[in-house]
């Protein structure tokens, strides 16, 4: 039986944090932390990619509110987790990523995988370390649990080198032969044997020291946070045409959402949610809207954004009448005043904010009934206008027709993870996530190449679950691979990709713009025979009066906990003619 070592320690302090499963690909620096994790009956689940292995973990950071966890080797694992660690940081999602490294005496020396990586995590994280010694493992990884979710919740990055994760015995012996020393003759040899000893014991043995925290950014106390939420709920039972924004951040760190839907309930303004708060209140609900928020937002007096940045989704502030009154609530003291300066800025979680209100509030107003009837009727008349155009044809599959079908087939307790463009951003008219935390996209830095870990991360943590994971053709291609991954972990996502060869939110700008398609053609490839290579379900759809017999057949073989990747041949649409963003 191996004795303790660093690998150990790590599991242990994971789970006393109560992390359930780390994510990984494999490597020989990292291999301790494996072991020592599913030693303490976390669940290791080993990816094809280092970048969905981040995704992965950050799923299970958004839908469990505990920190998602990845574990890479040196060097290139850890390059190839550069856009999944930019994506959560800018979703502003816990997730702690361990880095392996060359061992501590063979820094800058030129050994295998040997790079300055904290150079390149640092800028892309809340903080970046180096582990030197054995005893700084345990205080370390508890540090960074805690600075992931604390404050504004975002990456952080552990480097552990490869000799503080082994035995102390194995580690001795393999400096000594590494280093030529142990047959070696002479005084030379004699003191590099010393100095070797002697950085060893420092290693294993030393006590430890005060760990190299980031230096915190100097504010002053928040006061009377108190008397601003009374403020904002005075707005409210004077408003007469209100309009709440939801965003991401009103659920991170969150693991009981339905307080905040119930505050919302209680509340009873129209509300509009975005990001990961899709799903919030349930699949329907007379208080939300999906559609024309622009249009509500220029005729409300009153606006509430409660964890949404004012970026390119909000016009950078400008889609929010200049007459109305603003209030905003976000962790980012930067985000809550960029672009657009609200008239009650509240530093806090928006989640809080919510909830506070709705204990002052009471009951709503009813003079806001004459709103709810203009916003309604222009939700409907767009519901509409959209369902006009899914009628099925007789060639290939109209998207808003498969969509619409989807709607009705799809699962109350499935989840949805989305990773694309046309495709995604026409079922996100349609489709409605059926529950708080139930709806995963990248966020606002657009990545794709998200869906495979995300719906990874999405399938641990609710294996009873339907996962769907919306594909456009191009953005499949990132992650396809790790259909291996779910056939070996017994995961059974199903897998939807919109064939029509072609990027084809980027296709439909360029050629009218600049007269060419060059670099937006596809092929319309066989991906479902592609994932039955992996050992998954393939299914294709090409016959539009087949649509409801396909999709309960994925549905079927998903219960039966087999992955399923069901390869949807779409005609092309002009649906959403000039949506792209700059």
């Amino acid at each position: 039986m191996m004795e303790r070592n660093g690998g150990s320690i790590i599991g242990e302090e994971l789970a006393r944090a109560g992390i359930r499963s780390l994510f990984t690909l494999c490597g020989g620096h990292i291999s301790p932390i494996l072991t020592g994790a599913k030693a303490q009956g976390i669940r290791v689940v080993d990816m094809r990619d280092e970048v969905s292995a981040v995704f992965a973990a950050d799923a299970v950071a958004r839908m469990t509110g505990v920190p998602g966890v990845a574990a890479v080797t040196a060097g290139p694992g850890v390059t190839n987790t550069v856009t999944a660690v930019k994506n959560a940081q800018m979703a502003q999602s816990p997730v702690l990523i361990f880095g392996g490294a060359t061992a501590t005496v063979l820094k800058g020396r030129g050994s295998l995988q040997d790079i300055d990586q904290l150079a390149l995590m640092g800028p892309i994280t809340k903080w970046a370390t180096s582990v030197n010694k054995v005893s700084a493992l345990a205080p370390t990884v508890a540090r960074a649990l805690e600075i992931a979710r604390s404050g504004v919740p975002g990456p952080v990055f552990v480097e552990v080198p490869v000799d503080l994760l082994y035995p102390e015995s194995l580690v001795h012996d393999w400096f000594m032969k590494e280093s030529g020393v142990a047959n070696a003759k002479g005084l030379g040899a004699k003191a590099l044997e010393l100095y070797l000893k002697g950085h060893l014991l420092r290693q294993f043995h030393a006590p430890h020291v005060q760990l190299p925290l980031p230096i915190p950014e100097l504010r002053l106390p928040r006061l009377g946070v108190g008397d601003r939420v009374e403020e904002v709920a005075a707005l409210l039972r004077r408003a007469e045409r209100p309009a709440i924004i939801v965003g991401s951040q009103a659920l991170v760190n969150s693991r009981e959402p339905e307080r905040i839907a119930d505050a919302l309930r209680s509340l009873g303004a129209p509300v509009w949610l975005g990001g990961m708060a899709r799903g919030l209140l349930g699949q329907r609900s007379e208080l939300q809207f999906r559609h024309k928020r622009s249009a509500a937002l220029k005729e409300a007096d009153v606006v509430i954004v409660a964890g949404f940045p004012f970026d390119f989704r909000l016009g950078y502030g400008r889609s929010i009448s200049k007459k109305a009154t603003l209030a905003a609530a976000n962790l980012s003291r930067t985000d809550l005043h960029k672009n657009r300066e609200p008239e009650l800025a509240l530093e806090m979680h928006a989640g809080d904010l919510l909830v506070q209100l709705a204990a002052r509030l009471g009951d709503p107003p009813q003079r806001w009934e004459g709103w709810f009837e203009t916003l309604r009727a222009r939700e409907e008349a767009r519901d509409a206008e959209i369902a006009a155009k899914g009628e099925a044809g007789e060639g290939r599959i109209n998207p808003i027709h498969f969509f619409h079908r989807l709607e009705e087939k799809m699962d109350p307790s499935a989840v949805m993870v989305v990773d694309g463009g046309d495709f995604v951003a026409t079922a996100a008219y349609i489709v409605r996530p059926r529950a708080p935390l139930s709806w995963l996209d990248p966020g606002v830095f657009g990545t794709l190449g998200v869906g495979g870990g995300f719906a990874t991360g999405a399938a641990v943590v609710r294996p009873e679950s339907e996962i769907w994971l919306i594909y456009g053709d191009g953005s499949s291609a990132y992650s396809l691979a790790e259909f291996d991954t779910y056939v070996r972990h017994g995961l059974a996502p199903i897998a939807v990709i919109g064939t029509d060869g072609s990027w084809a939110q980027i296709a439909r700008e360029q050629v009218e713009i600049l007269g060419d398609d060059i670099g937006t053609v596809l092929r319309r490839t066989d991906y479902h025979r592609v994932a039955e290579g992996y050992g998954g379900i393939g299914l294709l759809l090409e016959d539009p009066a087949k649509v409801d017999e396909i999709l309960e057949e994925a549905k079927a073989h998903a219960r039966a906990g087999r992955p399923v990747c069901l390869n949807v041949q779409i005609e092309s649409s002009d649906f959403r003619k000039g949506s792209i963003s700059m």
